[in-house]
């Protein structure tokens, strides 16, 4: 399932959901992105908001396409992908990945696969509030190298 949403969600209520009725699966794995506070190396501030930006339609369709991916390479029960859009502060939840599997090891590496395609493919945009103004936040080398070790 794929669900791209302002409102804020219940990591207790969405495992619960998750796992219900889920006999075959010996592993789950979550993932929760939290917005982070941080100071940028050669910034005087610190971050006091982000904002996410997307293209409704455009977005599900490419986290159904990253998720599909994930089902392909992995023999995944199910997975969950809840990626939040608008204002967001510091310690607000901005992700939920969950991935069940019969074994961890393919549960883990799904919600990795996961992870790192959402911070590289999927169409967000991010700008960032900080005493000093807003700027939009670029992709990161380090990020790219991530994704990059799932290529076939």
């Amino acid at each position: 399932m794929i669900r791209v949403q302002a409102e804020d969600f219940d990591l207790g209520e969405e495992y619960a959901r998750f796992i219900a009725g889920q006999t075959s699966m010996g592993a789950v794995v979550t993932f929760t992105g939290l917005v982070r506070d941080f100071q940028k190396e050669g910034q005087a501030d610190r971050v006091e908001a982000i904002t996410l930006e997307h293209y409704a339609g455009m977005t599900e369709k490419e986290l159904t396409r990253i998720r599909d991916g994930a089902h392909r390479r992995w023999n995944l029960s199910d997975s969950l992908i809840i990626h939040r859009y608008g204002r967001l502060n510091p310690g607000d939840q901005i992700v939920l990945v969950i991935t069940g599997s019969s074994h961890r090891e393919e549960a883990f590496q799904a919600a990795e696969f996961l992870m790192d395609y959402l911070k590289t493919r999927a169409p967000f945009w991010k700008k960032e509030e900080t005493a000093s103004g807003t700027s939009w936040v670029d992709a990161k080398t380090s990020d790219d190298d991530a994704a990059d070790r799932w290529k076939d």
